[in-house]
């Protein structure tokens, strides 16, 4: 009798690798607040370099083909990398290079295994610096890798990250964190009242260039009217 071996459908489903967690990037304002100004404030500082991405509440799916393992850094670095938009950070697609620098900023919905879920999964994927900031607590920690593992850093006052040259400062009543110039971290707000100043300080200027320039033409006029060339005075 003849059999016939049964077919076997070898083709293997499509993996998807989805953009959100179902998580809100923050819980309260003062969390967005700090995310949103490490973040604009690194942008900022690295706007010239083409090959640093910066990110924000984004997926990193180290591992291709599990779209379990993953985690969404508060704000993550990434040296090596293009900027540009994406959906999730895959690091397969991304030269295989993970995150070199990550941070969390801690609201009251954090818990202790949470945490600790985070710290071991950075720790395995090659994470070279995490910071953590509570900003209720305004407790500040991190984290800096040896050969092996990530080792708490025992001094965090005026610590300068080996990859960013950003310096922190320990404060009240909250963190302050120094660009490699010294000037300090602002927020959106600052940064617009910052333009506007210069806005209306570069008005002024151009008012009283405008004021001197009037009244010259005024000069020359009447001394022209006298039958004087004020080019010859």
């Amino acid at each position: 009798m003849l059999m016939i071996a049964p077919i076997v459908n070898t083709i293997k489903p499509e993996i998807i690798y989805p953009e959100r967690d179902g998580n809100p990037m923050a819980d309260n304002t003062v969390q967005f607040r700090w995310i949103t100004t490490i973040k604009s404030n690194l942008d900022w500082l690295f706007a010239q370099d083409e090959q640093v991405f910066v990110a924000g509440d984004l997926l990193w799916y180290p591992t291709e083909g599990n779209n379990k393992k993953r985690q969404a850094p508060d704000v993550m670095v990434i040296f090596g990398r293009p900027k540009g938009d994406r959906g999730s950070y895959q690091q397969w697609k991304e030269d295989n290079i993970a995150p070199q620098v990550v941070f969390e900023i801690l609201s009251p919905g954090n818990t202790q295994t949470e945490m600790n879920r985070k710290l071991l999964f950075y720790e395995h994927h090659g994470v070279e610096e995490y910071y953590i900031y509570d900003p209720n607590k305004n407790e500040l920690s991190g984290l800096l890798r040896n050969e092996q593992h990530l080792e708490v850093i025992e001094e965090m006052d005026n610590w300068i990250s080996p990859r960013l040259g950003i310096r922190f400062q320990l404060s009240e009543p909250e963190l302050i964190i120094y660009h490699p110039d010294g000037q300090p971290f602002s927020s959106y707000t600052e940064e617009k009242e910052r333009a506007e100043t210069e806005r209306q300080r570069a008005d002024n200027e151009r008012q009283r260039a405008d004021n001197e320039r009037q009244r010259a033409d005024k000069l020359a006029a009447k001394l022209k009217e006298l039958g004087i060339n004020p080019e010859e005075i």
